[in-house]
């Protein structure tokens, strides 16, 4: 019998190197290159990817459904709701019956330690689409917008304003991985839980606009994240003053970007001026989910191949 390969999962930012990131940004540059030309790519015939969605999604569904179709293989969408990990079945259990029967899986749901155990009971490689603490697609996807518009992140200063929460600590896990600084600002009772920071390439700033200056990118998501809408009136009353607005960035450096994961709310987190204006990248942003997840897909499941 064939000896089987390590299965590799990517649950959160630092589990690939920065050497096997520049290696899977170069090939998403070649497969969404054949995707606008209109080439058809399918090294994944015969191959499925499972979603599993405990959350809500428009962008991290469709880009990895659309993207496995678009691999050549087949995507299969379980919402926990309908299926017995909404009747109770165990984390575990799922992980062992659902990797015997498919190629790849996607998980996403609340706390960090749910994919963790579901990974470790599976005969495949687990993606994170998102959970509580993590969201590395995501960054992984801006990152590679960065490198588009503007080259490599590395030595760059990328703000972050606003709630400390899933992308931020993925954003400074990044950090730590490409050689970037992250200026962060948070409101006072919403701060970063340091026990989910493993890097000390991160400022702290109490006024937004400060976090701004000089930055080559800033960052923002919206202040009430899903699983939180109770607090969603705190959140607002918090929050004031954290908007990125046309005043913050004129303090970042000519060049900046501007960057939010989507959905936005316009005169809450972002003006519609910034957001709608040049220096947005946020469309680009949540297309280069289904590229970078493309890449991300093969890497995981076919490993490091030629250039095609």
């Amino acid at each position: 019998m064939p000896t089987q390969k390590p299965i590799k999962h990517y649950l959160q930012f630092s589990d690939l190197t920065l050497e096997e990131y520049e290696y899977v940004i170069e090939r998403a540059h070649l497969i969404k290159r054949k995707f606008k030309n209109y080439e058809i790519y399918h090294p994944l015939i015969d191959r499925t990817l499972v979603m599993v969605f405990e959350k809500n999604s428009t962008r991290t569904r469709l880009s990895f459904e659309a993207g496995m179709h678009q691999l050549g293989g087949a995507a299969i969408y379980l919402n926990t709701r309908d299926s017995q990990l909404g009747r109770g079945e165990p984390v575990e259990d799922a992980g062992q019956v659902m990797s015997r029967m498919c190629d790849i899986i996607m998980v996403r749901t609340f706390g960090q330690d749910i994919i963790e155990r579901f990974a470790a009971h599976s005969r495949v490689p687990v993606i994170n689409g998102l959970t509580n603490e993590h969201h590395p697609c995501q960054v992984f996807a801006d990152i590679f917008t960065y490198y588009e518009h503007r080259g490599s992140i590395t030595g760059k200063t990328v703000a972050w304003v606003g709630d400390a929460n899933n992308m931020l600590y993925s954003w400074l896990q990044a950090a730590e991985v490409f050689g970037f600084h992250v200026n962060v600002s948070t409101p006072k009772g919403y701060d970063m839980d340091m026990s989910l920071v493993s890097t000390d390439r991160f400022t702290f700033f109490d006024n937004p606009s400060d976090a701004c200056e000089g930055a080559h990118l800033v960052n923002t998501d919206v202040w009430t994240s899903m699983g939180y809408e109770e607090e969603n009136a705190a959140r607002l009353k918090a929050f004031d003053g954290w908007i990125v607005d046309s005043a913050k960035m004129a303090r970042a450096a000519p060049d900046a970007l501007f960057m939010h994961c989507l959905p936005a709310h316009r005169g809450e987190e972002v003006s519609a001026d910034v957001i709608d204006g040049p220096q947005s990248v946020v469309w680009d942003e949540a297309e280069n989910r289904l590229h970078i997840q493309k890449a991300l897909i093969e890497y995981l499941l076919l490993g490091r191949i030629d250039t095609q």
